[in-house]
């Protein structure tokens, strides 16, 4: 079922009704003071059924998320929305036109979605890839700058991967891979990002979490880790997994510039240090020193 949200000055809408025995569409009308907050609603949608002048009001305040109709008597001269997508219904409506027109916007959004979703997923582990991350840290650490809340960056890699590979070869490391993945994937929490971020490192981002926090965290993970069962096939004995994994937190211990970058670097030192150490460890940024 797509969801068409009509927004209106008006509790109803004709389109609503002419929509209302439809199998394709669930059709709601909400209040045009709604609109800023559409994303709720997750429309397929958007339709607009609005008089000219408070359309032009909202239209450089208001982002339009999906594609968008313009219920309209005719087509506004130098109108520009906030949106991706929108083009104009005109009234009195005409049923066809208006299916025709949600089927082939919908059908925009999901492949949109699609798209969106290739690019910033990792095709191995089926985890978000560097691309979504670079797109959601700056965001989170303003979130985090804005609310005063500490954030956290877990880096892990996988020890003595190499030898996997060319003990058991190629595609039992990327079983490895896998399993890891899945396993980090039960750990996290709905509002942590969790990323492949290179060929054997995968790297979590711990919103309003402190850096004991984290470590308590990480630690739990590797030990967990130690403890798998990975036996290629062949094998008789399970082969021994660690991991080593660096822990950086925002806000910095010092006056440095306060980016995504500068989280993740000070993450590959923690995590650098870890393995110089002697692997299947985890080390806080706070207690690396960096004279090495």
């Amino acid at each position: 079922m797509r969801n068409v949200i009509i927004f209106s000055d008006r509790p109803s809408s004709e389109i609503q009704f002419t929509l209302k025995d439809s199998d394709d569409y669930d059709v709601r009308v909400k209040s045009i003071n709604e609109l800023k907050e559409a994303e709720k609603y997750n429309p397929s949608v958007i339709i607009l059924d609005i008089p000219e002048e408070k359309l032009r009001e909202i239209s450089m305040i208001v982002k339009l998320p999906v594609p968008t109709l313009l219920y309209a008597e005719k087509m506004y001269e130098d109108l520009k929305l906030r949106g991706d997508l929108y083009d104009y219904i005109f009234k009195p409506v005409n049923e066809n036109e208006l299916k025709i027109r949600l089927r082939n916007f919908t059908r925009i959004k999901e492949l949109r979605e699609k798209i969106s979703l290739v690019s910033t997923t990792d095709e191995l582990t089926g985890l978000h890839n560097r691309r979504y991350l670079q797109e959601r840290l700056e965001a989170e650490i303003s979130r985090a700058r804005r609310y005063n809340t500490k954030l956290s960056c877990l880096l892990f890699d996988i020890d003595f991967f190499k030898v996997v590979n060319d003990m058991y070869g190629y595609d039992w490391g990327d079983v490895l891979l896998k399993k890891i993945a899945e396993m980090l994937s039960g750990f996290i929490r709905k509002e942590d990002i969790l990323t492949r971020y290179g060929d054997e490192e995968f790297l979590v981002i711990l919103p309003n979490t402190k850096e004991e926090n984290a470590f308590i965290f990480a630690e739990r993970f590797r030990r967990e880790i130690e403890k798998m069962e990975f036996i290629p096939a062949g094998e008789e004995e399970k082969h021994p997994i660690t991991i080593s994994g660096g822990i950086s937190s925002f806000p910095f211990l010092e006056n440095v510039d306060e980016n995504a970058n500068t989280l993740i670097r000070y993450a590959e030192h923690a995590l650098y240090n870890a393995k110089k150490r002697g692997k299947n460890k985890v080390v806080l940024f706070s207690q690396v020193n960096l004279d090495y």
